[in-house]
């Protein structure tokens, strides 16, 4: 039981995590002008958004890893997982600025939702490994 509540601890945490990132990603473009005023320039500062990105993987690759090899055994989420970061990095690195606002902000609900998808998992898993 203690992994499951690890498992969901880090679930919620990276859909938190992911959601932010998001969010950031979607306003900061917006606000990018107001920035310096609210002393908040350091948020479109690069290194954030990869540092954000970084921290996301971690907490998503061992979040599910977790839940797989103790829980449900469902590949589903990782794919959801990988199917975001290569939105995200898509958006990121493509160098194609009219894709960077939509992309991102897509990858990081859709990192979000594998969280999400995989914290529903281990909700319905009600056995161990030894199933």
């Amino acid at each position: 039981m203690a992994l499951s509540k690890t498992s969901q601890q880090l679930d919620r945490l990276g859909m938190t995590a992911s959601t932010l990132c998001a969010v950031h990603c979607a306003l900061v473009p917006i606000f990018l002008t107001t920035l310096p005023l609210l002393g908040l320039e350091f948020l479109s500062n690069e290194w954030v958004e990869i540092s954000m990105i970084i921290i996301s993987v971690f907490l998503g690759v061992l979040s599910l890893s977790m839940s797989y090899r103790k829980q449900h055994h469902k590949l589903l989420p990782f794919f959801i997982l990988f199917t975001g970061f290569a939105l995200i990095g898509i958006g990121h690195f493509s160098g194609i600025e009219s894709l960077e606002p939509i992309l991102i902000p897509l990858g990081g609900f859709t990192v979000a939702a594998a969280h999400l998808v995989n914290w529903r998992l281990n909700k319905v898993c009600t056995h161990t490994a030894k199933h």
